[in-house]
């Protein structure tokens, strides 16, 4: 998404495309927030809006008392306890959640339409929703998929077999059946997977033929690392300009830091990435019933440094046992508990600096536009 620097909780600004009336744009975005339930909740209105001078859009807002109670100081890990669901399907709700998670932000969103941020809305709840449901196995050596959909060769990494439906294949592999096969997956890959999965469902909507070329490509060579994060992924926030450390949209990818130098060396640990459910939770993609919370994940992450050894090959590994029983001990002593927390829920360090920062990353990851005449997804052909 494009920013425009406003006050706080500016909201979103939806462009108006050539051909559509104001007054069109207007009834569109009524609809949809009716559907959410928000219709006497959300001001709208018309503006010209910066970044193309001449060029009306409408901008949804929350009234500043509204979003004062809602999530004071750009707090939304507990707005979900500040909504009113009743009558709402769980998605329904997440949809709302989100929505309002959008516009709480600190810097005005700005969308090319009003179906652009409808598929926004609508594709960051679908990775929540796939986050939720993921179950995997934490490994840094291996990989494994289900054989009748994915093949692997070392210069193409796991592509999908032909004739296997993408999303299919992503949901079978990351969403086991009770009792099913348990895959393994770095936590950075999984999160990757799981983003591409909602990224797909939204296309099978909104643009098919830009999902039947990520079918396409994906029989030929996976998309994955640096490559992944620059063709589908917007990144907000920097170190310089920070977003608020308890800021967080569902949907979002996220990063948690670990500040301490020695174990951050165990492949696997310098760090982890996960998606941010609604709720006040953060996705647990090895023990999807034990979703974390920002305190448990700093705790979780700052006790690392306590499980670190060196196995007999003289390699640094974190042992996982230990790590728990660490966290149990930490949760039973408020004192303890509270003095670790003041500790890690502080804004991260930059890179390859180890002082007083935290485990809170200054950003946020997101999927792109993907609209038929708006997108900027482009998927590469090599």
């Amino acid at each position: 998404m494009n920013r425009i620097a406003e006050p706080a909780c500016p909201g979103l600004v939806l462009q108006r495309p050539a051909g559509q009336t104001s007054a069109e744009a207007t009834r569109a975005v009524h609809l949809r927030l009716l559907e959410l339930g928000l219709g006497d909740t959300v001001q709208v209105g018309v503006e010209a809006v910066a970044t193309k001078p001449g060029h009306e859009g409408l901008r949804l807002a929350l009234r500043p008392q509204q979003a004062l109670g809602l999530a004071p100081g750009h707090d939304t890990l507990g707005l979900h306890e500040n909504l009113a669901f009743y009558g709402l399907d769980a998605r329904t709700a997440l949809m709302r959640e989100t929505l309002l998670a959008m516009l709480l932000g600190p810097q005005a969103a700005v969308f090319p339409s009003v179906d652009e941020w409808w598929s926004a809305v609508r594709m960051r709840v679908n990775v929540a929703q796939a986050a939720r449901r993921t179950q995997l196995s934490f490994s840094t050596a291996d990989a494994e998929r289900p054989d009748d959909c994915w093949a692997y060769h070392r210069e193409t990494g796991f592509t999908i077999r032909p004739g296997s439906p993408l999303i299919d294949a992503l949901r079978k592999t990351t969403q086991p059946e009770d009792g099913g096969l348990i895959y393994s997956f770095s936590c950075y890959r999984a999160t990757e997977y799981v983003l591409l999965l909602g990224l797909a469902e939204e296309l099978s909507l909104s643009n098919p033929a830009l999902l039947a070329q990520l079918q396409a490509r994906w029989e030929r060579k996976a998309i994955q690392s640096g490559l992944f994060h620059d063709v589908f992924l917007k990144e907000e926030g920097s170190l310089d300009q920070p977003l608020p450390p308890r800021y967080y949209v569902p949907g979002d990818r996220v990063w948690f830091r670990n500040p301490d130098e020695a174990s951050s060396d165990a492949s696997g640990y310098e760090g982890s990435w996960t998606l941010y459910l609604g709720q006040g939770e953060f996705a647990n993609l090895w023990h999807r019933e034990r979703p974390f919370t920002l305190a448990s994940k700093g705790i979780e992450v700052y006790h690392w440094r306590d499980a670190l050894y060196f196995d007999e090959e003289g390699e640094q590994r974190i042992d996982e046992d230990k790590v728990a029983a660490c966290v149990a001990a930490t949760e039973a002593d408020p004192v303890r508990r509270e003095q670790i927390l003041r500790r890690m829920l502080r804004l991260r360090d930059g890179k390859g600096v180890y002082a007083d920062g935290g485990c809170i990353d200054a950003t946020r990851e997101h999927l792109r536009w993907v609209q038929p005449s708006t997108t900027d997804l482009v998927v590469p052909a090599a």
